[in-house]
């Protein structure tokens, strides 16, 4: 274990920016946004559960989720479908939403900088960040809206590190859902699988990337493999 984790910290040398996605990796938001969904379906006459949002939605925009559900079910859906789901979905993170356990503490000790690249629309994005407190940690957010193809195409990764002036090979891409993790494998740059959040808690097991992925559970396991991300704690993070 300490010589993989060696291997990984050499590896790491080469990061000069981290890409965090925003649901499901800076916020623990994806039950919240799979709740809401299946309230909205079952309005309309359609059912399906948490572990179907989970395997066929995640990591992909609203279009995209909207169209799949017409396609699977063969259904239409109403026209203020998506108006009523982004204005419910933002009504329960005004009260529910949460960072992912332990990133508020570790963000501000990044040695390198960092960025979001999400498939969030920029209104959800932006009022997801600031409920959290992360839009100041964190001001450059680059959505799926700025590109032609969301994820899993690498276009959303590949204009964020265009963006910040960083080769891909040098970002470390921290991702949840498998749209993100092989967008990020296409845009040639380094990545992460983190697990750590509600809709992947023990379910996580026998995910399957290729090459194989190392699931991180939390943000102190992923920074213990990636050491030279995070400066040392000093008095003042402390206080």
């Amino acid at each position: 274990m300490a010589r993989h984790l060696a291997r990984r910290a050499r590896f790491a040398m080469s990061i000069d920016l981290v890409i965090f996605d925003c649901d499901g990796v800076l916020i623990d938001s994806e039950v919240i946004s799979a709740a809401v969904l299946i309230e909205l379906a079952a309005d309309a006459g359609i059912s399906f559960d948490a572990d179907h949002v989970r395997d066929n939605f995640l990591g992909r925009s609203f279009p995209t989720v909207a169209r799949s559900i017409r396609e699977h079910f063969g259904v239409a859906l109403p026209e203020d479908f998506e108006r009523r789901y982004r204005s419910r979905l933002l009504e329960r993170f005004e009260d529910d939403l949460r960072p992912t356990e332990g990133l508020l503490d570790l963000l501000p000790r990044l040695t390198v900088p960092a960025c979001v690249a999400t498939s969030s629309s920029p209104e959800r994005a932006a009022r997801s960040l600031a409920i959290v407190g992360f839009d100041r940690l964190l001001p450059h957010v680059f959505t799926a809206s700025l590109v032609a193809r969301g994820k899993p195409a690498p276009d959303l990764f590949l204009h964020a590190a265009a963006a910040m002036g960083v080769a891909p090979e040098r970002c470390l891409v921290i991702e949840d859902s498998p749209p993100g993790l092989i967008a990020a494998q296409a845009a040639g740059m380094q990545l992460a699988f983190y697990a750590g959040a509600s809709h992947w808690r023990d379910r996580h097991r026998g995910f399957d990337m290729s090459p194989p992925l190392q699931a991180f559970e939390s943000w102190t396991e992923l920074f213990e493999a990636y050491p030279v991300l995070l400066r040392p704690l000093t008095s003042d993070d402390l206080t």
